[in-house]
């Protein structure tokens, strides 16, 4: 009876508060800000959550934490981080291919939902490796689900993604698949973790100017649409406005870089629920050298 009544309070909590659920929120400011259009997004360390093939174009150790608000409730937190670490030397950029590390990139990260009622904690691994055009990546997250004084639920969930230049440049296809092997959640009602497939592409007119668009299924349920427009009017600024049919939220965000830093901010507006908020920050530095030994 305990864990029956755990089951139905926590599908009926997290669907009445519009938030995360067992399935995979945007990491990162950015990615909200572009209204949570992810999955051709690659080269930073939020794509160890988002779609683990975007792992496969970052050559330096990157760092990143993020911090979000759903509706100004506190139980509605969400915390990230995440490190990601290129593996072997680092192939310089070619005509129409950009630098990647030798052997793939791999991540680990950790983020918590919720507060002391209902909370979610998810602890994973990812890693990415890009080839020519085609960027693949595959993730493992270990969930766990607890509602105060009922227990808790933990299951693995294993993902995969991809990513394909079909214009080099210009236009990029992506797909992720989280919960390939539709992980159970607990026997009452053969509550599983939700299975979802998203797939968006990424036209970049011109070097300024990045327009996404994504489509996201949960087996049990209509899809939905994202869409998102960045635009750079400085190499070291971006502003962002993006669109989530399945929220109904519209959020706007804006990015800056300074030095090894990149500082995003987005807000999100849900005409009934009100306002979130949304931060990163993410740190990039340059792998050491390896110092040659004195009788070398």
């Amino acid at each position: 009876m305990r864990l029956s009544l755990l089951i139905l309070l926590l599908f009926g909590y997290t669907l009445f508060a519009q938030a995360q659920g067992n399935g995979p929120a945007p990491l990162g400011a950015r990615a909200q800000g572009l209204g949570g259009a992810t999955t051709t997004l690659g080269g930073e360390v939020w794509a160890a959550a988002n779609n683990p093939a975007g792992l496969g174009t970052i050559v330096q150790p990157t760092a990143g934490a993020y911090l979000e608000n759903r509706y100004l409730i506190p139980s509605l937190n969400v915390a990230a981080a995440a490190l990601a670490l290129p593996l072997g030397p680092v192939e310089a950029a070619t005509a129409g291919q950009p630098a990647r590390a030798a052997h793939g990139v791999l991540a680990v990260s950790g983020q918590r939902f919720g507060g002391a009622l209902y909370s979610e904690t998810r602890v994973g691994a990812a890693y990415g490796y890009r080839l020519g055009v085609v960027s693949v990546g595959g993730r493992l997250d270990l969930l766990q689900v607890r509602l105060q004084d009922l227990g808790s639920c933990l299951a693995p969930v294993v993902s995969l993604g991809g990513q394909a230049e079909l214009l080099p440049g210009h236009l990029t296809l992506g797909a992720s698949l989280y919960n390939l092997t539709q992980a159970r959640l607990a026997n009452y009602q053969d509550e599983r973790v939700p299975t979802l497939l998203r797939a968006g592409l990424a036209y970049r007119p011109s070097a300024q100017v990045l327009l996404l668009a994504e489509a996201e299924k949960d087996v049990e349920h209509p899809a939905g649409l994202r869409a998102g427009v960045e635009y750079q009017p400085a190499t070291a600024v971006a502003v962002r406005l993006g669109y989530a049919s399945g929220s109904e939220q519209a959020t706007a965000g804006v990015g800056v870089h300074l030095g090894g830093f990149r500082f995003d901010y987005a807000a999100g507006w849900h005409a009934v629920l009100g306002l979130s908020q949304f931060m990163s920050v993410q740190w990039q530095w340059t792998k050491a050298e390896k110092q040659p030994a004195d009788n070398e």
